[in-house]
């Protein structure tokens, strides 16, 4: 099962970038420093890695959520 579209992990890390960005541009001295911190790329082997990492989050949540007693996973599960 993909959880991860691959198309809007590059769509995330800009925007990531972006608040990060204009949150962090009062402590830098100039723009061009932030502009040469950018990452512009994300390679193919990131999708698979981050599909692994949701699947594990996911595998615990349901360990915590049955410990609980409960059947329906939630936010403080994961």
């Amino acid at each position: 099962m993909t959880l991860i579209v691959k198309n809007n992990i590059r769509k995330v890390v800009k925007e990531l970038q972006r608040t990060k960005s204009s949150q962090s541009s009062v402590l830098t001295q100039s723009a061009e420093l932030d502009k040469e911190n950018t990452v512009s790329n994300v390679a193919e082997e990131v999708g698979p890695e981050l599909e692994k990492k949701v699947e594990e989050i996911l595998a615990n949540a349901i360990k915590r959520a049955k410990a609980n007693g409960r059947r329906t996973i939630q936010a403080r599960d994961l």
